[in-house]
């Protein structure tokens, strides 16, 4: 089950009153998933429940209730959750969307209603707006943008790095005037960069992202090779649905993949172990505990070389790097 599905089963064993009360505490994105999810169970067995509110129970286990509400808190659970890369921008993100109620409340918007709202605002509000969206709301939005917009807005995300209060400032009053926020004392962020804009155009239709990076190649073709680069990432492994995953470990040499792995993230290599027999699945752990240490410039190296058959059976439509399978029809 993926964690959609857990958190749908949690709140349908908590009842109606319970259940708000967690809903409250979601994203916009998370109470559209989990709604769905919900929507979409049947016939929930009792070993699903027991298994669920097990996990529940696990991770609850590790953590006390010591230093909740804490800015270092919240920091060190994200990091520690999704590793160092991907917490950075989303923890300035979380902490600067208490500041700001208008940039909280476009997640509750429809991607159109943003882009008309932005779309006569200079152009690094603009980036500034979508940098704070989630990757998909974010490529939505753009894809309601002027044609003109589409590519700029993006190059100016790739461009983003540490946030001026006073840019920050405008942006809050921009979603002052369209919300009656209040407008609060803001500090300095990392928002956008590279990162946020290889997000942003993953989650774009193919033809669209590529329409955009034609662009942003041709007007500055290191930016675009330094945002390509980052598209997908070896992380980002980890969502790939299984029937891709098995794909892709049949055409990656065992070595390459054991060198891989010793730099990996934790949610990897169980993705990976998952999508194996058992037998390959224990004969990969016992390759990787008897390997010696490997240079860093090694494993980065045979990580490029797995994203590069991902990528390649990803253009052979032979995967989605989406983390979504494709609906089979009759």
């Amino acid at each position: 089950m993926g964690g959609a599905q857990r958190a749908a089963i949690l709140l349908l064993t908590l009842g109606e009153q319970d259940a708000a009360e967690v809903l409250k505490h979601l994203s916009a994105r998370d109470v559209q998933a989990v709604g769905t999810a919900m929507a979409g169970l049947t016939n929930v067995s009792r070993e699903h429940v027991e298994q669920v509110l097990g996990r529940l129970n696990e991770d609850m286990s590790r953590h006390t209730s010591l230093g909740v509400g804490t800015e270092e808190y919240i920091r060190k659970i994200l990091v520690n959750a999704l590793g160092e890369s991907k917490a950075g921008g989303l923890i300035d993100r979380i902490l600067l969307g208490r500041s700001s109620k208008g940039l909280e409340s476009l997640k509750w918007m429809e991607s159109r209603a943003i882009a008309e709202m932005i779309s006569q605002e200079h152009p690094q509000i603009i980036a500034l707006v979508l940098a704070h969206l989630e990757p998909d709301q974010a490529a939505e939005v753009i894809g309601y943008l002027p044609p003109r917009v589409r590519s700029d807005a993006v190059m100016r995300i790739a461009t983003l790095d540490g946030v001026q209060p006073h840019a920050l400032n405008e942006l809050d009053e921009i979603m002052e005037r369209q919300f009656s926020g209040n407008t609060k004392k803001l500090k300095s962020a990392s928002v956008g960069g590279l990162k946020a804009a290889a997000s942003i155009l993953n989650a774009m239709e193919t033809s669209r992202e590529n329409e955009l990076m034609q662009a942003i190649r041709s007007h500055d073709a290191g930016l675009g090779g330094r945002i390509e680069e980052l598209m997908f990432v070896f992380e980002d492994l980890a969502e790939l649905d299984d029937r891709s995953m098995q794909t892709l470990l049949r055409e990656v040499p065992t070595a390459r993949l054991v060198t891989a792995l010793k730099g990996a993230e934790p949610g990897v290599r169980e993705k990976i172990f998952a999508n194996m027999s058992k037998r390959a699945a224990d004969m990969l752990r016992d390759d990787l505990e008897v390997s010696g240490p490997v240079r860093l410039s090694e494993v980065d190296a045979a990580q490029k070389e797995v994203l590069g058959i991902a990528r390649k059976l990803a253009d052979s439509g032979q995967i989605n790097l989406s983390g979504t399978g494709d609906e089979l029809v009759a």
